[in-house]
């Protein structure tokens, strides 16, 4: 037996780089299906709202609880790379 749990008890949002927690607008978009290559398709309303285009590239994110993965998020990969130096540049600094 699966043991289910909320969205709230699964995933912790805080300190995501939009800002985005349970309390905050994020909200289901689409229900996707996985066909028997494990591809899926994002609708193109969604597509459009964020704009993801032709050629981009997206970095899968992942949060894990109690030994699995319980949320997955998709960031476009010129907004990780902004995520990743805002982190290390303080970092760095501390070593100079």
């Amino acid at each position: 037996m699966v043991n289910k749990k909320t969205i709230d008890e699964c995933c912790n949002f805080s300190g995501s780089p939009c800002g985005c927690n349970s309390g905050s607008g994020c909200k289901v978009e689409a229900v996707l299906s996985v066909d028997e290559r494990g591809q899926m398709v994002l609708p193109k309303d969604v597509r459009e709202k964020a704009g993801i285009n032709p050629g981009n590239k997206l970095a899968l994110i992942s949060w894990e609880k109690d030994g699995s993965i319980c949320c997955l998020a998709l960031i476009k990969v010129e907004a990780l790379s902004g995520i990743v130096k805002e982190v290390l540049d303080p970092l760095m600094q501390d070593h100079d």
